[in-house]
């Protein structure tokens, strides 16, 4: 359209956009451009309070613990099968029940454990035989039997367990507590995950993303084979000196064009992880070097045993790597005999026999080397799937999935020992008594790190986001399961 200003030239064309624009629309668009930069300044300033960096920072207030170790177990392991044992489950057995399902198979007769209980410990803890070694920590372990979750599906449950939420895209628990805390030791990562070198277990790196935090704070996958960070060392061989030198210079050329861009939160990241990376050339080797390790500290964790030995590597490399300064390690399951190799369908017997042969010892071995050398008091150890089983028979010997109802170990920094939180209804089949969800576990795991789950934030478009939303999920810190709370 054209504007004649009467008895002049025609003013210059514009499009209907642009007067728009030029117009009523123009102050919106100077809003909008003050409100992003302002969001874009808040972000800046938010993180330069937390440090875009994994420096290691302080706590909201006195911690019990300042380390993670998440062993993951993939599948769903079955609570009445391994920690809640149902003497009524025995007694009903072959009773009609209906239970909510999720595949195919399913009958509504309620089956019997197949397999045996005996209690161990002081505190007279009931768990599978086929635990021997979980359960020689009896007394120093907590065993949850009212968790909960809200899907029956492994990728949602996994990517609940460790994001807070089942829809993929958010960071990680271990993500939350690099952001949050840092870093002891500033050549590795805070966030370290320690994988079956053949292969990757359900939902693979779903379950250590950053989400919409910096991807410094990703977990950092470490090879148990081999070299233990590819890609790190130079073609050919450079002499320490010179190597230091070139560090050197790389740092000033990347300070000096940090200097020039300020705002660019994904140009600070890169440099961050640059520098990172450089550093890791100097000491991930020697931190992984298992070469120092006594040989009765590798047969405790059955390195010379086929069976044991790469998941007992992986627990092994978890206590260095949390010696060493790392904040939050995350080791994974066998790939074999399958990638969720806890999920029993087809016979609960012959299956949870398998994975117990494998995993049994190295959690168990992880969990004494760490108090043996004083490292269990300020360590937590999670031990958990994604969610439980069902009480109904599958398949005729196997069991489905079941959200209602799982169990989980917990040990150390400060959660109280030899003690059994929680209970199911008579046949396992849901959580019936002082209920814990996952917001409720994430919420205790960074209070006893010394963290306000509601406190820990980070600005991501327009809002405050955190890993427990406890607005939405009512989540709260389970002080039951604590020995002697954090005071915020």
């Amino acid at each position: 359209m054209t504007i004649h200003d009467r008895g002049s030239a025609p003013l210059p064309s514009l499009t209907r956009r642009e007067l728009l624009g030029a117009s009523g629309l123009g102050f919106g668009t100077l809003a909008l451009s003050y409100l992003l930069h302002a969001e874009r300044s808040s972000a800046s300033e938010a993180r330069l309070g937390r440090g875009l960096d994994l420096a290691s920072r302080a706590p909201h207030f006195a911690p019990r613990a300042r380390a993670v170790i998440m062993l993951m177990q993939n599948g769903g392991p079955s609570q009445m099968d391994l920690f809640d044992p149902k003497p009524e489950l025995a007694r009903q057995a072959g009773k009609t029940m209906t239970v909510e399902t999720f595949q195919k198979g399913n009958s509504d007769k309620l089956m019997a454990s197949p397999l045996a209980f005996q209690r161990y410990g002081q505190c007279g803890m009931d768990m599978a035989a086929i635990l021997p070694h979980l359960g020689s920590t009896a007394d120093d372990i907590c065993l949850v039997r009212s968790m909960f979750s809200e899907h029956n599906n492994h990728t949602e449950g996994l990517v609940l367990l460790n994001t807070g939420k089942i829809f993929p895209g958010r960071p990680a628990l271990g993500s939350w507590i690099s952001y949050g805390l840092g870093t002891e030791n500033q050549n590795l990562p805070a966030y370290i995950v320690l994988r079956d070198p053949e292969g990757y277990n359900t939902s693979g790196t779903l379950l250590w993303q950053n989400g919409w935090l910096p991807s410094l704070y990703r977990g950092t996958e470490v090879a148990t084979q081999g070299v233990p960070v590819r890609n790190l060392q130079p073609p050919a061989p450079v002499a320490p000196a010179v190597r230091r030198d070139n560090l050197d210079l790389l740092a000033k050329l990347n300070e000096e064009h940090r200097r020039g861009y300020p705002h660019e939160s994904e140009l600070e990241t890169r440099i961050r992880n640059y520098e990172l990376a450089a550093r890791m050339q100097l000491a991930a080797g020697e931190v992984l070097d298992l070469s120092r390790e006594s040989e009765p500290t590798k047969a405790m964790y059955g390195l010379g045993d086929p069976v044991t030995a790469g998941y007992g590597l992986r627990c092994l490399m978890a206590r260095r790597l949390v010696e060493s300064g790392v904040r939050f390690v995350q080791v994974c399951p066998p790939v074999k005999p399958q990638s969720q190799p806890w999920d029993a369908h087809t016979n609960v017997k012959t299956e949870n026999e398998a994975i117990c042969a494998r995993t049994d010892l190295p959690s168990a071995a992880l969990i004494k080397d760490l108090k043996a050398r004083g490292l269990l008091e300020d360590t937590i150890v999670l031990w958990s799937g994604e969610f439980g089983r069902l009480p109904v028979s599958q398949n005729g010997a196997g069991r489905d999935h079941n959200r209602n109802a799982f169990s989980l170990i917990v040990a150390g920094g400060g959660f109280r020992a030899g003690q059994i939180h929680g209970a199911t209804d008579e046949v396992g089949y849901k959580a019936a008594d002082q209920r814990v969800s996952v917001p409720d576990l994430h919420a205790t795991i960074l209070h006893q790190l010394g963290l306000d789950h509601t406190r820990l934030t980070y600005h991501h478009h327009g809002s405050d986001e955190s890993l427990t939303d406890a607005r939405v999920t009512k989540a709260r810190v389970v002080t039951e399961l604590l020995d002697n709370p954090a005071r915020t």
